[in-house]
């Protein structure tokens, strides 16, 4: 008994979703990971700066001059205390990582589905599951992504 070629039509309003979210998640896995490595790339070099001034300070004896080199290593402190808040406020590392792995889930998905494996070997109507499975990809995503946008809690002393 052969099995007939799993048809991948890109029309087909299941498969065109398919692709929509995979390009979708690879477009917002690859921006979060810009920005996280963007801004950690500026704090490491603010950070690395600060020792380097701190060392200038001493060694300078004009005031006028320990007093610019003083600010800008206060300045840098600053900016480090800023762009680490930024990504604790936009989380890009873990919408990089959690995005990535939902592209990566998708295209598990559309590979099985093309090369009839997996649960689509066997399956009754191979494009049925694959349409709950895109959803239910998505859905585990959504929820992953709430818990991320969600404050932390925080637990107030004696229990309370």
């Amino acid at each position: 008994m052969s099995i007939a070629p799993a048809v991948y039509d890109t029309t087909d309003p299941i498969i065109e979703r398919l692709e929509d979210q995979i390009t979708y998640y690879n477009g917002k896995s690859s921006r979060a990971q810009k920005q996280y490595k963007r801004i950690k790339s500026v704090e490491i070099i603010a950070a690395a700066m600060i020792p380097f001034l701190a060392a200038l300070h001493v060694a300078d004896t004009h005031q006028y001059i320990r007093i610019a080199l003083a600010l800008s290593t206060a300045g840098l402190g600053v900016l480090i205390t800023i762009l680490e808040g930024i990504l604790q406020l936009q989380q890009y590392q873990q919408t990089w990582v959690t995005y990535r792995a939902t592209c990566e889930a998708l295209k598990h998905e559309k590979f099985t589905y093309i090369a009839q494996a997996g649960v689509y070997a066997k399956a009754d109507d191979r494009h049925a599951l694959l349409a709950e499975r895109i959803e239910t990809i998505g859905s585990q995503e959504n929820t992953k992504w709430t818990s991320l946008q969600q404050p932390q809690k925080e637990t107030k002393a004696g229990g309370n």
